[in-house]
C-alpha cells in the first residue's frame, strides 16, 4: 500500500474552532476565490513586479497534471495534481463506456494517480504527498483540462478534496484520510471535457456540485464523517460552477449558476429558496455577493451578467424583478472580482476588460483591452487596492483600482499557467504547468 512520503519536519497548525474560523481565514486564502470566496484578499499586500530570477522567494517542482488552484492555511500550501502513470489497464479493467453522450475525447487506457500534496510555506519544501485514488479514468477531457481541476478547500481543521468521479475525501493536515466518499457516481461531462468539483465548506456542510449531462445533482455531506445530509436533483447539464453560500434574512442560501436558472437552495433542507433564468450555456464563473445582493456571471456562446435580490423568492424567470442586467462582454472560464463597489471581469477568454458599477450594473471600463496579456484560464484576484491578471502563458497584469485602466506592472514567468493566483500575506502563490511558484519581494 503505497504510504506517502515525509521530511523531516514538524509544523504547528493550531485547532481552529468555528467561533474563531471568520478571523482566522482573512489571514488565509481557504477556498479557490480567496476568504470572502468574491477573489478578493483583505489582508494581503502581495508584490507588483517579478519575473523568473526577481521576486522568486521559492520554486517546487510539480509532478503530473492539473489546473486546481492551490490553498493556503497557516504554514501549509495544499496543491492537487493527477499523474498518467505507465500501467496500462487490462480489458477487464476498463471501465465501460456509456453511449449515451456525445463525446469528443477519448477515454485514456492508462491507470492515473490522484495526488493530494502539502508544501512547506517558508521555503516550499514539500512536507507530505498522499496518493488518494489510483484508476483508470472513464472520460477524457479538452487538451486544455486535467484531472485535477477542483480546487481544494478546508475549515482550518481539516483538508476537503474532490477528484469528482474518482472520490471525494477529507485528509487531516498531516495527510491521513478521515473519511472519503467514492460512491457518489461517475460524472458525464459535456462533449467528455472534463470534470472540475470544488468543495464548499460552510460549518458542519460541504458542498459538491455535480452538474453533467444526465442526472446532475447537488450534494450536502456532513463534514465530520461525509455521510449525505441532503441531495437534490437539479435540471442542469454541465456546468463547471461552484457554489456560493451566504446567510440572508435568517436563512443560509446556496446559490448555483446554471444554464437553465441561477439557483438559491436553503442549506439546512435543500429546498429552493428562488431562481432565475438568462445564463448562457455552460455557466463556470463563481457567483458574488454584494450588498444585499448576488451578481452572477457567464460568457459561452452570448454574454450575461445579472444582479438578484438575496430577498427573492420563488421563480424570477427571464422577466422577473431583478437589480440589473447587463449583456456584454462576461466570461467564460474566469470568475469575475469585486473591489469595493467595482466589478471586474474579462469577455469570454479574452483580454478584454469591463469594470461594472456593482450598484447599478453601469459600465465604468467597457472592453478595453489589456496589454500583453491574450487568454485568460485564471480568475483575476485583488489585494493592496491592485487587481491581478494571470494569462495562460504566465503573463501577470497588475492593475491599480479605480475608473480607468491603469498598469502598474507586466510580469512574465516561463511556465504555463490556468490555475487562479493566490495572495497571502506578503506572497503571491502561482501554479504553473511545471513549478508553483511563491513571489514575494526581496
Amino acid at each position: 500500500m503505497y504510504r506517502y512520503a515525509a521530511i523531516a519536519l514538524v509544523l504547528s497548525v493550531p485547532t481552529v474552532h468555528a467561533a474563531d474560523f471568520e478571523k482566522e481565514k482573512e489571514q488565509n486564502w481557504h477556498h479557490w476565490r480567496g476568504p470572502n470566496a468574491d477573489g478578493s484578499a483583505p489582508r494581503a499586500n502581495p508584490p507588483v513586479k517579478w519575473d523568473a530570477k526577481t521576486n522568486i522567494s521559492w520554486k517546487a517542482e510539480l509532478t503530473g497534471r492539473g489546473s486546481a488552484t492551490p490553498i493556503v492555511w497557516g504554514d501549509r500550501v495544499f496543491v492537487l495534481t493527477a499523474v498518467k502513470t505507465d500501467r496500462k489497464a487490462k480489458p477487464e479493467e476498463m471501465p465501460k463506456p456509456d453511449t449515451r453522450f456525445d463525446v469528443k475525447t477519448d477515454p485514456p487506457t492508462n491507470f492515473h494517480k490522484f495526488f493530494v500534496m502539502c508544501f512547506v510555506r517558508t521555503n516550499g519544501k514539500k512536507l507530505w504527498e498522499k496518493l488518494v485514488a489510483e484508476m483508470v479514468p472513464h472520460e477524457g477531457h479538452h487538451a486544455t483540462h486535467s484531472y485535477a481541476a477542483g480546487s481544494p478547500t478546508t475549515d482550518g481543521k481539516f483538508l476537503y478534496v474532490s477528484f469528482g468521479s474518482f472520490g471525494t475525501y477529507c485528509l487531516d493536515f498531516d495527510g491521513n484520510v478521515k473519511w472519503e466518499r467514492t460512491d457518489l457516481g461517475r460524472m458525464h461531462t459535456r462533449l467528455g471535457w472534463g470534470e472540475a468539483v470544488t468543495p464548499v465548506v460552510y460549518g458542519d456542510a460541504l458542498l459538491l456540485n455535480f452538474d453533467q449531462e444526465a442526472d446532475a445533482k447537488l450534494h450536502c455531506l456532513d463534514v465530520a464523517t461525509g455521510k449525505t445530509k441532503w441531495v437534490v436533483k437539479r435540471e442542469e447539464k454541465t456546468t463547471w460552477s461552484t457554489p456560493y453560500v451566504v446567510e440572508h434574512g435568517g436563512k443560509t442560501q446556496v446559490i448555483t449558476n446554471g444554464t437553465t436558472r441561477v439557483r438559491s437552495y436553503d442549506l439546512a433542507t435543500g429546498a429552493v429558496i428562488w431562481e432565475c433564468a438568462g445564463m448562457t450555456v455552460n455557466p463556470i464563473p463563481s457567483p458574488v455577493k454584494f450588498g444585499d445582493s448576488v451578481i452572477c456571471v457567464s460568457g459561452y456562446r452570448g454574454y450575461m451578467a445579472l444582479s438578484v435580490p438575496l430577498a427573492s423568492t420563488g421563480d424570477l424567470g427571464t422577466k422577473g424583478k431583478v437589480n440589473w442586467r447587463y449583456p456584454a462582454g462576461t466570461p467564460y472560464v474566469p470568475s469575475p472580482v469585486l473591489v469595493g463597489d467595482s466589478l471586474y471581469f474579462t469577455q469570454a477568454n479574452d483580454a478584454l476588460l469591463t469594470v461594472l458599477d456593482a450598484k447599478t450594473g453601469k459600465a465604468i471600463v467597457e472592453k478595453e483591452q489589456l496589454p500583453t496579456v491574450r487568454s485568460f484560464y485564471a480568475s483575476p484576484i485583488a489585494a493592496a487596492g491592485r487587481v491581478y491578471f494571470v494569462d495562460r502563458n504566465g503573463v501577470t497584469v497588475v492593475l491599480k483600482a479605480g475608473d480607468s485602466v491603469d498598469v502598474l506592472s507586466v510580469n512574465k514567468l516561463n511556465d504555463l499557467i490556468d490555475a487562479s493566483p493566490v495572495a497571502v500575506g506578503k506572497q503571491l502563490f502561482l501554479r504553473g504547468e511545471k513549478y508553483l511558484y511563491c513571489i514575494e519581494e526581496k
